[in-house]
């Protein structure tokens, strides 16, 4: 079970240190609207991993030849979805701008709850077929240590869900602490506009 838990901590952060187009709308969210609904955003994201790293362990070797067809345009709905995203974060700061509220955090106007924030970061991660065969490779490649009892895939996925939202949520901090240092409207137009960029090109490599 050690083994299990190791394995599945070093999955877990394995899949969401590297920070993609997922981890800097996340960080941007955070920075508009608080922790709470950067909080649920983050924990979205890890329950898609835990979700991935479960169907990994119950067989997911099975399901690569059937992703590997779709592979294209799951990776187009997902830049698709990511850029709609970005360029919305983009016209809420620049409308925030021109009517000089500065209301690019949360301050009961913004809809994105933390609900909402759980929901949106849930859907786009699971959009993403990477995940899913990142963790069968993973498990694949470990030959006879891979879990196989169901307390040794519990314990892995327990621990991929514990490290990738332990991730998450230092992401969410750093967006936090972003939003509290930026006290005028036009530091937070800039970085928002920054961020959505960001983004926006993150998701265009994902098809490129």
């Amino acid at each position: 079970m050690t083994g299990a838990l190791v394995a599945g901590l070093v999955a877990g952060y394995g899949i969401a240190i590297p920070v993609g187009a997922v981890g800097a709308y996340l960080v941007a969210v955070t920075a508009r609207t608080g922790w709470r609904t950067g909080a649920g955003a983050a924990l979205g994201v890890a329950t898609a991993d835990g979700l991935y790293a479960l169907v990994a362990v119950l067989g997911g070797s099975a399901l690569v030849p059937l992703l590997t067809p779709v592979m294209t345009p799951l990776r187009w709905v997902s830049a698709v979805v990511l850029v709609a995203l970005a360029a919305r974060a983009a016209w809420t700061a620049l409308r925030a701008y021109r009517i000089r509220d500065g209301a690019t955090r949360d301050d009961g106007k913004d809809p994105l709850t933390p609900l909402r924030a759980y929901l949106t970061f849930l859907g786009i991660t699971v959009l993403n077929p990477m995940t899913v065969i990142y963790f069968v490779a993973l498990i694949l490649a470990t030959g006879p240590g891979a879990p196989t009892t169901a307390v040794d895939q519990t314990a892995f996925v327990l621990a991929a869900v514990t490290a990738s939202a332990s991730w998450q949520l230092f992401l969410a901090g750093g967006g936090a602490l972003l939003g509290r240092g930026l006290t005028g409207p036009r530091g937070r137009l800039v970085t928002a506009l920054l961020s959505s960029a960001l983004i926006a090109g993150l998701a265009v490599a994902l098809v490129a």
